[in-house]
């Protein structure tokens, strides 16, 4: 865990201690998120999500740039970085809150009409996704001349995998894309938010030491996805139950919290998978507790509560892994390497999406096209490449990640609208 104060020497023209604070760092991060925030409102007025991230992959920059000035010590600030425990941080709650404000606005109702079309996509497809990007990252990373093993590529297939097209739902339906088509995107994107994080901790099991046969493999994931699902339904009935029988805004925001908070640490105690747990929660709370457990009063609460949480972590997780970015040894061999797992991930998403979207009753015109270059990279995917423990294999996932997600984002995402009215689907 990061300490409360955390103390770095630097040498100065005088060799004076300079000293950084967590507050200080706090104070940094935040600052720049509401820049970021404000810069977005003001000048490009893109979707929220997509201008925070967007403005986000870019705003650690800034923090050299204020370096060169001498107003901010990027040195100090990299060093207070590099000793936060990404893994306890990110994989032990901060994953919670995002995917519970993700699936706090899923209609039930409308994924319940597609439900097989969604879970298939969401359940084969990031299977599929993962073992196409992990090889085929193992193969370019050979030919890069890089070593890195092959349980590790699929690690980066697992993180890379999960789409977030929630983000650029304003933009679709803006141009006209059917409701039914935008419900199985944001479901789909939901469920593969889930399915590939507990992919990524069997994975990691198995980079880590552990050689679980493939049955034993097989019974960790169905424990960890169906315990999950079961407890995350049983703790947003409680909830629900709970919402219900109160009106008062204040306490219902602050019980929606405890449901993340309380509920991710419960599902860690129970060996279930706590992501799994935070999207059915978020779901159940979502629907019943929202529709029927709260006044309008509260909703309106409630939904601007988690509104600004989604928004700032996913603005505060971007400039981390732009910060962290900056921290990569480049070369030429790893520059080469990030620009070609952009088409890597691209042709992956295309190849699944294609295979299986037919199948699954997928019939909307030029579907297969609006799922792979609306297929966004976002939140999920950094959260999970900076919660990888230290050694010589994260700092080439980093590099890569920082690669597709950015072009996902800075590319996909800002031209997705101009695509879509040129397409203009029925």
């Amino acid at each position: 865990m990061v300490r409360a104060k955390v103390g770095y020497k630097d040498a100065g023209a005088n060799g004076a201690a300079s000293f950084m604070t967590g507050l200080h760092v706090a104070a940094i991060v935040i600052c720049l998120a509401a820049a970021i925030g404000y810069l977005n409102a003001k000048l490009l007025r893109l979707p929220s999500a997509i201008g925070l991230m967007a403005i986000g992959l870019v705003g650690s920059f800034v923090i050299l740039g204020l370096d060169a000035t001498g107003l901010v010590d990027s040195t100090a600030l990299e060093a207070f970085v590099a000793r936060i425990d990404f893994a306890h941080v990110l994989m032990h709650g901060l994953l919670g809150f995002l995917l519970f404000a993700g699936a706090l606005h899923v209609d039930l109702a409308d994924l319940a009409t597609h439900k097989w079309s969604i879970l298939g996509l969401a359940l084969l497809g990031t299977l599929l996704s993962t073992l196409l990007i992990g090889a085929g990252t193992w193969l370019l990373l050979e030919w890069c001349g890089i070593a890195l093993p092959f349980v590790q590529a699929l690690l980066f297939g697992a993180l890379i995998s999960p789409t977030d097209p929630i983000a650029v739902l304003g933009i679709m339906r803006s141009a006209k894309v059917s409701d039914d088509l935008a419900v199985q995107i944001s479901g789909e994107s939901l469920f593969n938010d889930g399915i590939g994080v507990v992919l990524f901790v069997v994975i990691a099991a198995v980079a880590d030491g552990s050689h679980p046969s493939l049955s034993g493999m097989a019974m960790l994931f169905l424990r960890e996805a169906v315990g999950g699902a079961l407890f995350g339904l049983a703790l947003g009935y409680a909830a629900y139950r709970v919402l219900r029988s109160i009106d008062d805004y204040s306490v219902e925001v602050l019980i929606t919290l405890a449901v993340v908070v309380g509920g991710y640490a419960a599902a860690e105690r129970l060996h279930v998978s706590a992501p799994i747990a935070a999207v059915v929660s978020g779901l159940v709370v979502g629907n019943q507790g929202r529709r029927l457990g709260m006044s309008d009063r509260t909703r309106h609460h409630v939904d601007l509560f988690w509104k600004l949480v989604d928004e700032m972590l996913n603005a505060v997780l971007f400039l981390l892994l732009g910060l962290q970015a900056t921290r990569l040894q480049l070369n030429r061999q790893l520059a080469v390497a990030m620009a070609l797992a952009i088409p890597l991930a691209l042709v992956a998403r295309l190849l699944s999406v294609g295979m299986l979207a037919p199948l699954l009753g997928y019939r909307e015109p030029h579907a297969v096209k609006i799922l792979t270059w609306g297929g966004l990279r976002g939140g999920i995917s950094v959260a999970l490449a900076l919660s990888l423990s230290d050694g010589a294999a994260r700092g080439t996932i980093l590099a890569l990640t920082y690669a597709v997600v950015a072009f996902s984002i800075l590319v996909q995402g800002l031209t997705l609208g101009g695509m879509l009215k040129r397409l203009r689907p029925s």
